[in-house]
């Protein structure tokens, strides 16, 4: 078991969280149950599967809750690109959220390279 409070991407995920939801309030009301909720769900996702994933049995199973976060944070990527394509959000707020995204994913990456030798 994996003390996931002490990770530092799972850290940074719960920061980029606060941000996210920060953002959303400048998102178009008419969005709240569509790329509202989506990205949400996306961002929540990261640093709760890295969680449940750090509680489990063993390495294994952390490796694929690992995966599932890593999933999701392109997921939200993607609704992030979205948002600034469609000029919903202003776009250097929304590419240095991506920049601290893609941070993220590299950190999983690298942890989970680590976790499977």
């Amino acid at each position: 078991m994996h003390n996931f409070e002490k990770l530092v991407f799972w850290q940074k995920s719960i920061e980029l969280a606060k941000q996210v939801y920060i953002i959303c309030v400048d998102l178009p009301k008419d969005e709240k149950f569509g790329l509202i909720s989506q990205i949400k769900r996306s961002v929540i996702s990261i640093p709760s599967n890295i969680a449940e994933g750090a509680g489990r049995n063993n390495d294994r199973e952390f490796y694929h809750f690992l995966g599932i976060a890593n999933a999701s944070s392109f997921e939200l990527q993607t609704q992030l690109i979205l948002t600034r394509e469609l000029n919903l959000l202003d776009a250097e707020k929304v590419d240095s959220l991506i920049a601290n995204l893609n941070e993220i994913q590299r950190m999983i990456y690298t942890f989970k390279s680590n976790l499977k030798k």
